[in-house]
């Protein structure tokens, strides 16, 4: 630890010298070139591109005319939507689920075809629809367990793992599904190769591998890979420009000097807000929750690793106020944190009103990071007296200091067109933020906790579950992972309780928060240690483009 003698004054107004230990957090250093990264160019963002994805739109959209077995119309949707292009097709994918749900014959077709009854149970779940896990039941035997005798291909066990995936908390024949087919693929471990599952993993991330497979498939249509590799490379085009943007923004706030205590990811942040968001559309957004990202690692770094109790406390009350009564008696490093989230915010709130023709919105900024801060306080409160709370209590202020609510409130704005219904939407989808920010939680204790355990951090969920239940480890770690998938499950609930708008009103962009999250933490700390996965996605998405034929 380090003490810096530094002179302010108590709270009750009388200067004082006070010694404080501040620790260090040992980060590894920024591994990008700034100055490298900045020098990118990109041919993509030529006008003569966009007239090609708009011819090539039309050809793909006939497609759906073209096509009339079933199967083959949802892998077309499967497709398109695993190449990120379901935004240009929404009309004819709608068109298209809502046409095979109001047909009668949909059984023929599924009928003695698991491989056909996964991808239609898992594509009118993905989009919303209603449907039941009985379509299920003709693959169990008696007892309800899936027939050994089915023929076990790789491709329908595989769609059925895939299905499995979306399944709701009362729905124990998906869970018996998931077991069958992951024993199953198991078995044959060169078939076995699923990262993650579909539908908790992050769609950008996955396009360029989804392309690689589908071309060497070559069952796929040229036109429509194509367009998969045409849009990727210019929507990667447009986010260098943003990124170039954010580094700037970066330098010149110039706060690395002096809090020397943060991490300097601001490329990581920014990969993070493609992941939750990667539409053209939202490029004003991707900026956002960059910046909200930037300084969510800067004020965690203010709780967890640099504040004296006191200091928080001052710190978190002048949040609360958004002014800076006390903030002058701090030390410099906390005082330019605040007034650089300050300005920030304020910043943030003009555009939005100035983009967005709203009204203003920083009351609800300031709100979601006051909450934020309240809740990093608690959680240095429990540090700074040596408490360990019990799970329940941890994961009632835990899902707030994760920063999911603050992040699915800048997402709902950035995506909103009307402030109006943009609040409801905040208001009404609340359990689905809960739900969310909880994973984002929990997939952040999976991976940092031993670190932070040997830094002597406050205790995560995991450590809080071990002395409560006087159990081990890794049988903690277990009670986390399933808590996890409970939540996925009470999302899947919800996303099928709000067709048909719930797409419409733009949560699932919160839910993709957690996606990334999933992703991010899912082999170690991925931003605290940049140089594995997170550093190979970050050429792949944000600096690779793909080579056109």
């Amino acid at each position: 630890m380090e003490k810096s003698g530094d002179q302010q004054q108590s709270l009750n107004g009388q200067m004082k010298i006070e010694s404080v230990e501040r620790r260090n957090a040992n980060y590894k250093p920024n591994i990008w070139n700034y100055g490298l990264l900045q020098s990118l160019t990109n041919k993509y963002d030529d006008e003569k591109y966009s007239r090609q994805v708009e011819t090539l739109k039309r050809e793909v959209s006939c497609i759906f005319d073209e096509v009339n077995d079933p199967v083959a119309k949802l892998e077309l949707i499967d497709c398109i939507s695993k190449l990120a292009l379901s935004h240009y097709f929404e009309k004819d994918i709608y068109e298209t689920l809502t046409t095979m749900v109001n047909t009668n014959n949909i059984g023929s077709f599924m009928e003695e075809n698991l491989y056909a009854t996964a991808l239609y149970f898992r594509i009118l779940r993905q989009y919303g629809y209603e449907i039941s896990q009985d379509v299920f039941h003709c693959f169990t035997d008696d007892v309800g367990e899936f027939k050994t005798s089915l023929h076990l291909d790789a491709k329908p066990i595989l769609q059925l793992l895939e299905a499995s995936y979306l399944g709701t908390e009362s729905e124990c024949l998906l869970d018996t599904a998931q077991v069958f087919a992951t024993e199953n693929l198991s078995a044959n471990h060169e078939i076995f190769s699923l990262d993650c599952p579909l539908h908790l993993s992050v769609g950008w991330f996955n396009v360029k591998k989804h392309i690689h497979v589908l071309e060497k498939e070559n069952k796929t249509r040229s036109m429509l890979l194509q367009l998969g590799r045409l849009n990727f490379n210019m929507a990667q085009a447009q986010q260098q420009k943003v990124l170039k943007e954010i580094l700037r923004w970066w330098r010149d706030l110039d706060l690395l000097e002096t809090l020397i205590f943060t991490r300097d990811r601001a490329v990581e942040s920014f990969l993070w807000a493609v992941g939750i968001v990667s539409e053209p559309q939202h490029e004003s957004l991707r900026k956002w929750l960059t910046i909200v990202l930037v300084f969510i690692m800067i004020i965690d770094g203010v709780y967890d690793i640099y504040g004296s109790i006191e200091e928080l406390e001052c710190f978190t009350r002048d949040v609360n106020r958004w002014n800076h009564t006390e903030i002058q008696q701090l030390p410099e490093a906390i005082r330019r944190c605040f007034f650089a989230l300050y300005d920030t915010t304020n910043d943030m709130d003009l555009q939005i009103r100035h983009e967005k023709g709203w009204n203003s919105v920083l009351s609800y900024l300031k709100k979601g990071w006051a909450d934020f801060c309240q809740a990093l306080h608690v959680e240095a409160k429990w540090y700074h007296t040596g408490h360990t709370p019990r799970l329940w209590e941890y994961l009632d202020n835990g899902w707030i200091s994760s920063s999911g609510p603050l992040l699915s409130l800048v997402v709902l704005f950035g995506v909103g067109e009307d402030i109006t219904k943009t609040i409801e939407i905040l208001e009404n989808n609340q359990e689905i933020i809960y739900h969310s920010s909880l994973i984002i939680r929990l997939c952040n204790d999976q991976a940092t906790s031993a670190a932070e355990l040997e830094r002597g951090d406050a205790p995560s969920s995991i450590q809080c579950y071990m002395r409560e239940a006087n159990v081990t480890e890794e049988e903690a770690r277990d009670r986390i992972r399933n808590i996890i998938t409970n939540s996925w499950k009470k999302i899947n609930g919800l996303c099928i309780n709000g067709f048909p708008n719930l797409l419409q009103t733009n949560v699932k962009y919160i839910i993709n928060i957690a996606r990334v999250a999933n992703y991010i933490y899912q082999n170690g700390d991925g931003v605290s240690v940049q140089d594995g996965d997170t550093r190979d996605q970050v050429l792949s998405c944000l600096i690779e483009p793909f080579s056109l034929i």
